[in-house]
């Protein structure tokens, strides 16, 4: 079986760049079947593209090509690559920090640079092109790929995997009875703020579900919310309307408000700069 593709972007479907992508894709090979991520990547945000490859990416076959396109330095020197993860899948992705969390996490075993000569569009008046990489060189690459008209190896050369773009990860602690950690990550849709605190290491501080935390979260240092919260295993547990901490999809412990948003009522977002802070 050919592998799926699966796109995320940040283009939305406002106009027709993934409809120009998708068709790249199905005039390489009819066959393929395109799925996809997510086109509501917040625009130029490499940090959440790269959280949202680690967080669907092990839930589809083995084999899958994920496509990725948050580009930024589009037609810029940057380097247009496919990765190889430790457990078998591919990223086709410009490497400009796309890849942390699978680098991270997941492992990458092996990255190679599109030969843009072999593996670009033509013929379609698109030689000029410099500013849609997502339509000439990732799609078409990635389609070609997937057909198996090129191998792995004939993506173009490899690269030492200490050249990949990354991001700096926080790692979470445990001290004198506190957790600490950031909201990494946000649920757009519903406002919850995840950490980067997994929640094995809330139980190895005696934390436990129906207990209330003191939750102090700072941004650049300064106190912007503190509160003490239920942390339990789902929203339904709390009072409609009410905060809470509660395990995420991912096992990490995060914040919600029930049938609420925790990010807008509470004015907070995430990023390296917003610091969480948990105790009894």
């Amino acid at each position: 079986m050919k592998p799926i593709l699966v796109f995320q972007t940040d283009f939305t479907y406002k106009e027709g760049a993934v409809c120009a992508m998708y068709g790249v894709v199905k005039s390489v090979d009819r066959e393929l079947e395109i799925i996809d991520g997510t086109h509501e990547i917040p625009q130029y945000d490499t940090w959440s593209a790269s959280y949202r490859l680690y967080q669907s990416m092990k839930f589809w076959p083995e084999g899958t090509i994920f496509v990725s396109v948050v580009d930024p330095g589009v037609g810029t020197p940057r380097k247009a690559s496919v990765a190889k993860t430790a457990d078998g899948y591919y990223v086709v992705t410009p490497d400009n920090g796309s890849l942390t969390h699978l680098h991270q996490w997941v492992g990458i075993t092996e990255i190679r640079e599109i030969d843009e000569r072999i593996n670009r569009l033509k013929g379609k008046n698109t030689e000029g092109v410099s500013v849609f990489h997502g339509r000439d060189l990732f799609s078409y690459c990635a389609a070609r790929l997937a057909s198996g008209i090129i191998t792995y190896e004939q993506v173009g050369p490899a690269y030492p995997l200490d050249e990949i773009v990354l991001f700096p990860l926080a790692e979470p602690v445990m001290e004198d009875g506190k957790v600490k950690g950031v909201f990494e990550i946000g649920d757009p849709n519903f406002g919850n703020l995840w950490t980067n605190i997994p929640l094995a290491m809330f139980f190895e501080a005696g934390f436990n579900y129906g207990d209330y935390l003191n939750l102090t979260v700072r941004h650049e240092g300064k106190v912007v919310f503190k509160e003490k919260l239920l942390f339990q295993k789902s929203f339904g547990f709390a009072k409609k309307g009410e905060a809470m901490i509660y395990n995420n999809e991912l096992m990490r412990v995060s914040l919600a408000v029930n049938q609420g948003s925790f990010s807008k009522t509470y004015h907070l977002d995430f990023g390296p700069d917003w610091e969480v802070e948990f105790e009894k």
